[in-house]
């Protein structure tokens, strides 16, 4: 395949390319050369009449199994209705651009592997698996009043869950081998309280110290990583001196903070989007109302954090975060980012 007559983004130039093809054999592009030069007679040339070729988008903080705003109630549902309801999100992430993305907790091998066959369309999935959180904490769903003593949770059974309750060193550490034997990518926590959570504040840091430092040594021992979930300075500081590689979200972080990750090679996935989506539509659509309390909490601050990301050098990947219908919203993030940081940062952090 010959892709002719376009405008190339070259992100690493940052500027766009006019008088060049590029050429496709199977999945690779093996050549980008001076236009006009003879096809083979075997060759599908196909003429973009002026438009701009770009590479495929990344989407590094995503729930694609997240089909219900209201994530208690998406864990209620029959697994195959949560696996039906996720084809239409996948197809439309890759009508969007997007052909990787990185699931943040619900996805596993299976989906990612369905894609890769071509048994369904989508993206290709670098998948988290269940994410991994302390009792109480962000990916405990259940109510105050709901557990009882020694009943355990049934997050690890559900496809709509997005994580796992588990606590206690020795239990995270099996917990980790356990999301790596099925085919984690990558392993995610919860290390703050969090938005869609019913009992813990945004304020909360969430699981030990010990316990952070032994997921991560677990995921290192499998040549992978961890990334955590975390809105204030105090719970990024905690998660990054236990050896997090990568931040989700970062709303409440502050100058120093931002420096430390920039020191430790860390990096952050700011998901702004998510915030503005809520604030408009989260009641409307499910979000539950003390979820909705606490909104406005993280979303202004979480402006000023891209800021402050940029500005100590921490690196940026793209991330939506979007929860039910509002996965339409995803490419909106870079908007937010171009109006603060501009076009060019926007579109390689992507």
């Amino acid at each position: 395949m010959i892709l002719r007559n376009g405008r190339l983004l070259d992100l690493n130039l940052g500027a766009l390319i006019t008088g060049q093809e590029v050429v496709v054999e199977g999945e690779r592009i093996v050549e980008v050369r001076a236009e006009g030069q003879p096809a083979p007679a075997n060759a599908q040339v196909i003429d973009l009449g002026g438009r701009t070729l770009m590479p495929g988008l990344i989407d590094c903080h995503v729930h694609v199994l997240a089909s219900n705003a209201n994530l208690g109630m998406n864990a209620l549902q029959p697994n195959a209705i949560i696996m039906y309801r996720a084809l239409p999100i996948l197809a439309a992430m890759l009508d969007r651009g997007f052909t990787t993305v990185r699931d943040a907790g619900g996805a596993d091998w299976a989906l990612a592997r369905s894609i890769q066959m071509g048994l369904i369309p989508g993206p290709r999935i670098f998948a988290s698996g269940k994410a991994l959180s302390q009792t109480g904490g962000h990916g405990d769903m259940r109510a105050r009043g709901e557990l009882l003593l020694n009943e355990p949770c049934s997050c690890c059974f559900r496809a709509g869950a997005i994580a796992r309750v588990v606590d206690g060193v020795d239990n995270v550490r099996l917990a980790v081998r356990e999301e790596l034997q099925q085919g984690a990518n990558q392993i995610k926590i919860m290390a703050s309280g969090g938005v869609s959570s019913p009992t813990d504040p945004i304020a909360n840091t969430q699981y030990s110290e010990a316990e952070i430092r032994a997921i991560v040594d677990e995921a290192a021992a499998a040549n992978t990583y961890v990334m955590a979930h975390a809105y204030t300075a105090r719970a990024i500081r905690r998660a990054i001196e236990c050896g997090v590689r990568t931040i989700e979200h970062g709303n409440l972080v502050d100058a120093d903070t931002a420096r430390l990750m920039a020191e430790k090679g860390a990096f952050a996935v700011p998901t702004q989007v998510t915030y503005e989506m809520l604030a408009e539509y989260g009641e409307r659509f499910g979000l539950p109302a003390d979820s909705v309390a606490k909104i406005e909490d993280v979303r202004q601050a979480g402006r000023n954090a891209l800021l402050l990301f940029a500005e100590a050098g921490v690196p940026m990947g793209y991330g939506s975060d979007l929860l039910g219908e509002m996965h339409e919203y995803q490419t909106h993030e870079l908007k937010i980012r171009a109006e603060l940081l501009g076009n060019l940062a926007a579109l390689r952090s992507a």
